[in-house]
């Protein structure tokens, strides 16, 4: 595939979406790096190590509230600067936590249906996710109850997901903690990401992304029609791919 035909693919997948302005984004742009204030490095738009705002109001992003209580476990060796899932936690502060692996939440399967988002071969689609937990014991099919008795029918109260590059995932993935944990496999989707792996498909999606889809798809299969709920949860990744794609194409690499 060409550089074309991938920017325009890129387009397309993040055309449409319903954000927040960017006007606020535009302005910090404009202004240049800033210290953050709490750990005194430069920043764009936010200290990845603080998580914390840097040259803007929280009144200037948008707030996302999710159905799900969201935990991504982030690789040690996992770049923070390169990480998009400090986007999630800035966005989504109430229901986005992130613990930096050894370090993993604390995942009562007992009191919560949990799943973790990875492939593999008895990974299950978001569509299976009800027939599997109303087979699973009296304890996941009363959860399942009292949720289809609720505004909604939503068969998970906790995702867990993995912040790594492919090659640095096996460490995580084959941690005995998680073992019990079912697995989630999204539906292909090619990234949009500007900091593909090497050597890796595009269909390798960045952490947000896969956030991203995993919480489309199940509000569609679960709630209602999905109409752009989630979509803010890219504010910052379409606005920082926007730019990046404005400096290659002046740049003459698109």
């Amino acid at each position: 595939m060409s550089d074309q035909d991938r920017a325009a693919g890129d387009r397309s997948s993040l055309s449409g979406l319903m954000l927040a302005s960017h006007a606020p984004l535009d302005d910090a742009q404009r202004a240049g790096r800033m210290k953050c204030s709490r750990c005194g490095a430069s920043r764009m738009f936010y200290c990845y190590s603080c998580c914390a705002l840097v040259g803007l109001e929280p009144r200037d992003v948008p707030s996302v509230k999710l159905p799900v209580k969201i935990d991504i476990i982030k690789h040690p060796n996992e770049t923070d600067g390169k990480s998009t899932a400090i986007q999630a936690r800035i966005l989504a502060p109430q229901d986005v936590t992130i613990y930096t692996y050894p370090c993993i939440p604390e995942l009562d399967q007992s009191a919560e249906n949990i799943v973790l988002v990875f492939p593999g071969p008895d990974a299950m689609t978001v569509e299976e996710l009800w027939d599997y937990f109303s087979a699973g014991g009296a304890q996941r099919s009363k959860r399942l109850k009292a949720a289809a008795s609720e505004t909604h029918t939503c068969p998970i109260q906790r995702v867990v997901f993995i912040d790594s590059t492919w090659n640095q995932t096996t460490r995580i993935i084959t941690d005995e903690r998680l073992q019990a944990l079912p697995h989630v496999e999204l539906k292909s989707r090619r990234t949009c990401f500007w900091r593909r792996q090497k050597g890796s498909p595009d269909t390798y999606l960045a952490t947000i992304e896969a956030v991203y889809y995993f919480l489309k798809d199940l509000h569609h299969h679960y709630f209602s029609e999905y109409t752009g709920e989630y979509d803010n949860l890219l504010f910052f990744f379409s606005f920082l791919h926007k730019l990046i794609n404005k400096a290659k194409l002046a740049a003459g690499k698109v």
